[in-house]
Order: C-alpha cells, then sequence, then structure tokens
C-alpha cells in the first residue's frame, strides 16, 4: 500500500491526481471524508467493486453509497434528479444527506444491490471533493474497515486494518467522525425517510416545503 499525505485544507492537486489513477487503473483507495474514512473504487468497473467487496470481507447483497465532486458531476455521471432531490441537493450538499436516486445500467450490480436505486451525496471535505473530481466520476464511498468492526477516524486504524488489501491511502489526518447521513428516497413524486442521520427530518421537509 502506498500513502501520501495531503493537506486536508489545500489539498496539492498532484498528489490528488496520483490516487485518482489509481482509480482509474481498478485501484482502492482510502480517502478522508466529513465523518469517517472511506474507501473507494470506480463503481463503474466491476473488477473494482468486486475488489472492494473483497476487501473489506463484505457480503454481497449489501448496497453501497457513492460520493461525488457536486450536484454536476451526480447528474453528468448518474442522470438527472428529480425536481424535490435538486431541492435537497441545492439546501443541504456539500453535508451529511445521501440521496437515493435510480441507478443507471452502466453501474456495477453489486453498487445497487439489485434494489434499482443508488445512494449519493457531496461531502463536505475538499479532500474527498477534489478526488472525485480528479476521477472524473462518483466514487464507491462505503467505510474504510473490515466488514463488522468499527468504522475508522484515523488513517493508522485504516493502515493497520486495510493495509495489505488495498493500494493507496490518502492520509490528511483524523476526520472529525460524528453521525452517519441522513438518507431519503427521493425516487418518487414525494420523499421518504429511510434513515435517521446527521440532518433531522424536520429540516428536509421544512426545505421542501420553503
Amino acid at each position: 500500500m502506498e500513502r501520501i499525505l495531503i493537506n486536508a485544507a489545500q489539498p496539492e492537486p498532484l498528489l490528488v491526481a496520483r490516487a485518482a489513477a489509481v482509480i482509474r487503473a481498478g485501484g482502492l483507495v482510502a480517502f478522508p471524508t466529513d465523518t469517517l474514512y472511506g474507501l473507494a473504487a470506480d463503481p463503474f468497473n466491476p473488477s473494482a467493486v468486486r475488489r472492494l467487496f473483497d476487501a473489506k470481507g463484505r457480503p454481497t447483497g449489501r448496497a453501497m453509497p457513492l460520493v461525488a465532486a457536486d450536484l454536476a458531476q451526480v447528474v453528468e455521471t448518474l442522470g438527472p434528479l428529480t425536481a424535490l432531490a435538486q431541492k435537497l441537493a441545492g439546501r443541504f450538499w456539500p453535508g451529511p444527506l445521501t440521496i437515493l436516486m435510480p441507478v443507471p445500467r452502466s453501474i456495477a450490480a453489486e453498487v445497487s444491490a439489485g434494489t434499482g436505486r443508488v445512494g449519493v451525496r457531496v461531502p463536505a471535505h475538499v479532500v474527498a471533493r477534489d478526488f472525485c473530481r480528479a476521477s472524473a466520476s462518483v466514487l464507491v464511498a462505503t467505510s474504510a474497515n473490515p466488514s463488522g468492526q468499527e468504522a475508522p477516524t484515523n488513517p493508522d486504524a485504516v493502515a493497520a486494518s486495510l493495509g495489505a488489501a488495498i493500494d493507496l491511502l490518502i492520509d490528511s489526518g483524523p476526520t472529525p467522525g460524528g453521525p452517519a447521513s441522513t438518507i431519503v428516497d427521493a425516487t418518487r413524486d414525494d420523499v421518504q425517510l429511510v434513515r435517521a442521520g446527521a440532518i433531522s427530518w424536520e429540516d428536509i421537509q421544512a426545505c421542501l416545503r420553503g
């Protein structure tokens, strides 16, 4: 495993580009987000997605979330959002809101686990967003830990648990942790709460009414 140190506030473009090259080559990269360290792969590369499942020891049949650089990248790579989803994205992205949307056929089947939907968010962490932008794609972003173990906020924990199974670790220091993202389903004419999290359902409803 290669480990690169990146400035959390002002990520060095050449280092971010190095990590993106690993993704485009079908590799696995651990990276910081606004809560935990995530494990990234190209969701459009089935072999990379299978490697990610193997690295975590994660059973198939469980969908995995995606992260993106911004709303424009979501639309470009996954397709248009509903009007209500766009409204929520405009209010809560970047931030801890995961929006479920229809999954494009080009994404590896394991990502959506046959649900026909995929969850995506824009994290409030400049390294994560720059990483997605340099990769020119949304990225799988499951927690960077073996399945069933505690999700890490420290890059040393990632190196200790997954170092032998991944290609590169982006180290920008500890991440803040905190509640998981709120997940909403915006694939229909209304928005449904799927998982309570960092953003309250009341705030989401207030946004939709506004």
